[in-house]
C-alpha cells in the first residue's frame, strides 16, 4: 500500500526540500577541499621555512660565527631536534592547559618571532648596507649568540605548535583502511615532504651561499607571513582536534607506577602476576585502571621499534652534520658555477622520490644494512679525500682551504642514506598505526616521534663525546688535520651491531593483518554496541531508535 501522507504536509512541499538536502553533501565536499588545501599550504609554508633554518645552518655557524665544526654540528642537530619534540610537549600542553586555540596564536607569534631574529643576527648584509663612513655595523659576539640562540628555540617552539595543532598525522582521517592503502598514503606523504625539501635545497641554499649571503634568513621570516595568513584564511577549520583515548602522560605514568610497584612488590610484597607492567592496575595496588594499563601493554610492544630508531636516526643526521662539513672541505666548483654545499642533499632525497611510489612491502631490516654501509663509505670516501691536494675556495665571502676531490664523489654515501629513509620511515609509521587500536594511535606515532628528536640529540651528544675523549681529532675544524673516518667507522660498527639487534626482533613486526587490541569498553557495553551494529545490518535501527 501507499503510505499515507504527512497531516499538513503537501507532495509539492516535501519535494521542495530534496536540492535542500543535495545541496549538503556539495557544502560538505566544498568545505572539506578546502581544509585540505589550507592544511597542504601550511605544511608547505612550514616545511619551507624549517628547512630554510637548517640548510646552511653551519656554513653559517663556522664562517660568520667563528664556531669549530663539533660545536657547529650540534647547535644544528639540537635544533632539529628541538622542532620533532616540540610538536608531542605542545600538543599535550594545548589539551592539557592553555587550549588549542590560544596555543596556536603564542606559537604563531613564536614563529614570527623567531624567524626575526635570525636575519637581526647576521644584520648587516654586506651585500648592501655600508653607512656614510663606509663601515659596516656589527653586533657583538654575546649579543649575536644570544639573539641567535634565542630566535632558534622561538623557531623550534613556533614550529612545534604548527605542526601539532594545524598538521598532524589524525587529520588525514587514516581509518578504515587496509595495509596495503595505508602504506601507499605513507610513501605519497614522504614524497611529498621530499619534494618539497628538494625545492628548498635548491633554491634557499643557493641564494644563502651565493648570491645574497646572510640574506638568505630573511626567506623564513617571509615564508612564515604566507604561514599565517594560510592560518586566517580557515583557522577553526584547520585546527585538528585528536580524539580522546589516554595521554602520553598517562601511558608514562603506567610505566613509572609498574617500576615502583614492581620494586615493592621485590621488597615486601608476594603475588603474582601475568606481566610486570599489571601491577600498575588498581585491583593490584597500582594507581590506574585496567584501561590505561591493558593500552600501555599494548605500546610497550612497540618500544623496541622505537628504542632501535635511535642509533638509525643518528645515521640519519650525519647528512646535517658529517656528511655536511665533509661536502663543505670538497671542491663545489662545477665548470665556472659554485654548487650550494646543500645540493647534495637532493641526491640523497632522489631514491625516495623514485622508489617510494613502487613500495609494496615493509624492509625495514634492509634499510638498517643500508644506513649502515653509507656511513662505512663515508669513513672511506673521507680517506680518499684527505689524499687529494689542497685548493682555495670560497664560502660566503670567506677563503677556505678545501680538497681538490669533487662533491660528487661524496655521492654513494648520500644515495644509500637515502634509500635508508625510503625504506625505514614510512615502514615505521605504518607499523606504529597498525599495530595499535585507533583510539590510541596517536599516543604511538608520539613515541615514534620522540624516538626521531632523541636521534637528533643521541647524535648531537655522541659528537661532544668523541671530540672531548679523542681531543677534538674525531671530529676535527680542519678535516685534513683529525679523523673525521675513525668517527664514521665507530658509528658504523655502533650501527651493525644496532641492525642485528632490530634484525632479531624485526619478526615481530612483520604480520601485520591483526591490528592491535585493547580493553577499552566494559563487556556489558561491548555487547550492547554489538546488538546495536547487528540492528544496523538488517537496517532497523532507525524504527529501534524512534520507538526508543
Amino acid at each position: 500500500h501507499d503510505r499515507p501522507f504527512i497531516e499538513g504536509r503537501s507532495p509539492l512541499q516535501r519535494v521542495s526540500h530534496t536540492p535542500h538536502l543535495d545541496q549538503r553533501p556539495r557544502k560538505k565536499s566544498r568545505k572539506k577541499l578546502q581544509v585540505i588545501i589550507c592544511v597542504l599550504l601550511v605544511e608547505l609554508f612550514e616545511r619551507f621555512t624549517f628547512l630554510g633554518i637548517v640548510c646552511n645552518m653551519i656554513l653559517f655557524c663556522t664562517v660568520k660565527l667563528g664556531y669549530d665544526n663539533y660545536l657547529a654540528a650540534t647547535v644544528n642537530l639540537c635544533f632539529i631536534g628541538a622542532s620533532t619534540l616540540t610538536p608531542v610537549l605542545v600538543g599535550w600542553f594545548a589539551e592539557a592547559c592553555l587550549g588549542r586555540t590560544k596555543v596556536l596564536y603564542v606559537c604563531a607569534f613564536l614563529h614570527f618571532f623567531g624567524t626575526a631574529m635570525l636575519p637581526v643576527v647576521a644584520f648587516p648584509f654586506e651585500d648592501f648596507y655600508i653607512d656614510s663612513h663606509h663601515m659596516t655595523h656589527q653586533l657583538e659576539s654575546r649579543e649575536q649568540q644570544i639573539l641567535f640562540y634565542t630566535g632558534l628555540l622561538a623557531a623550534a617552539l613556533g614550529i612545534g605548535g604548527i605542526r601539532a595543532i594545524l598538521c598532524p598525522m589524525g587529520a588525514y582521517n587514516l581509518q578504515g583502511y587496509n595495509q596495503h592503502q595505508l602504506l601507499t598514503f605513507f610513501n605519497w606523504f614522504y614524497w611529498l615532504v621530499n619534494l618539497n625539501s628538494t625545492v628548498v635545497f635548491l633554491g634557499i641554499a643557493y641564494i644563502q651561499q651565493s648570491v645574497a649571503k646572510n640574506l638568505g634568513f630573511l626567506i623564513p621570516f617571509t615564508s612564515v607571513l604566507l604561514a599565517l595568513i594560510a592560518i586566517h584564511m580557515m583557522r577553526s577549520k584547520l585546527t585538528y582536534k585528536p580524539k580522546k583515548g589516554g595521554s602520553l602522560l598517562t601511558t608514562l605514568g603506567v610505566f613509572l607506577n609498574s617500576f615502583k610497584m614492581c620494586c615493592l612488590h621485590y621488597r615486601y610484597l608476594s603475588g603474582q602476576v601475568t606481566s610486570w607492567l599489571d601491577r600498575a592496575k588498581e585491583n593490584n595496588g597500582g594507581q590506574y585502571s585496567e584501561t590505561h594499563v591493558e593500552n600501555a601493554k599494548v605500546l610497550a610492544k612497540l618500544f623496541p621499534l622505537y628504542g632501535l630508531q635511535l642509533l638509525y636516526r643518528v645515521c640519519l643526521t650525519q647528512i646535517p652534520s658529517g656528511y655536511y662539513i665533509q661536502t663543505m672541505s670538497s671542491n663545489l666548483h662545477l665548470k665556472d658555477h659554485l654548487l650550494p654545499i646543500a645540493a647534495m642533499n637532493v641526491i640523497s632525497i632522489l631514491p625516495l622520490l623514485l622508489l617510494a611510489p613502487l613500495m609494496e612491502c615493509v624492509m625495514t631490516s634492509l634499510g638498517h644494512a643500508c644506513a649502515t654501509l653509507s656511513v662505512l663509505v663515508a669513513g672511506l670516501t673521507e680517506l680518499q679525500r684527505k689524499s687529494y691536494p689542497l685548493v682555495e675556495q670560497t664560502l660566503s665571502g670567506k677563503l677556505l682551504q678545501v680538497s681538490s676531490m669533487p662533491c660528487f664523489q661524496l655521492a654513494p654515501q648520500y644515495i644509500l642514506l637515502g634509500l635508508a629513509e625510503a625504506l625505514v620511515t614510512p615502514a615505521c609509521s605504518l607499523v606504529s598505526f597498525q599495530l595499535t587500536p585507533s583510539h590510541i594511535r596517536g599516543i604511538a606515532l608520539h613515541f615514534l616521534t620522540l624516538s626521531y628528536g632523541g636521534g637528533c640529540f643521541l647524535g648531537a651528544f655522541i659528537i661532544q663525546l668523541m671530540y672531548f675523549l679523542s681531543g677534538g681529532s674525531f671530529y676535527p675544524s680542519t678535516l685534513h688535520d683529525g679523523s673525521l673516518e675513525t668517527f664514521f667507522f665507530l658509528l658504523a660498527t655502533l650501527m651493525a651491531v644496532n641492525t642485528l639487534a632490530f634484525w632479531s626482533v624485526s619478526y615481530r613486526y612483520v604480520d601485520l593483518s591483526v591490528q592491535g587490541k585493547a580493553l577499552t569498553i566494559s563487556p556489558l557495553t561491548e555487547k550492547l554496541l554489538h546488538y546495536k551494529a547487528c540492528l544496523r545490518f538488517y537496517d532497523t535501527v532507525d524504527h529501534t531508535d524512534s520507538i526508543l
